[in-house]
């Protein structure tokens, strides 16, 4: 087994030496990538997070890219390659492709206080 202080030179030398695409034509030859990007459709379609629709008439589609990481151990050994489907949301225009949007944060007031009643 390689000395702990060495580990961490094998990891940075291993992620710094691969480049991640940023195209998705550099990537398409690739086979890992190929099927990177299958397994992350299938997960999609798996969770029910999209299916395909059609347009309303006079709409246009949101685009959106493959964002390309490679994953490593530890020990700076490649773990796996991972695709991710991404929306350019940048492209949106409130009230013409969304009306209103909702994030659910909880405020450290409300946590504390919901503690505090979980322990008396």
């Amino acid at each position: 087994m390689r000395p702990p202080e060495k580990l961490k030179d094998y990891f940075l030398a291993a992620i710094t030496a691969g480049k991640d695409p940023t195209y998705f034509s550099e990537e398409i030859r690739e086979p890992h990538w190929r099927q990177a990007m299958k397994e992350e459709i299938e997960a999609l379609e798996h969770n029910g997070t999209w299916t395909l629709e059609p347009l309303p008439p006079g709409k246009r589609a949101i685009g959106c890219k493959w964002v390309y990481k490679t994953k490593y151990n530890s020990d700076g050994t490649i773990e796996r390659h991972k695709a991710r489907l991404v929306i350019l949301g940048n492209n949106q225009k409130a009230g013409v492709d969304y009306n209103e949007t909702f994030t659910p944060v909880a405020k450290m007031v409300t946590s504390r206080l919901f503690l505090v009643v979980v322990v008396a």
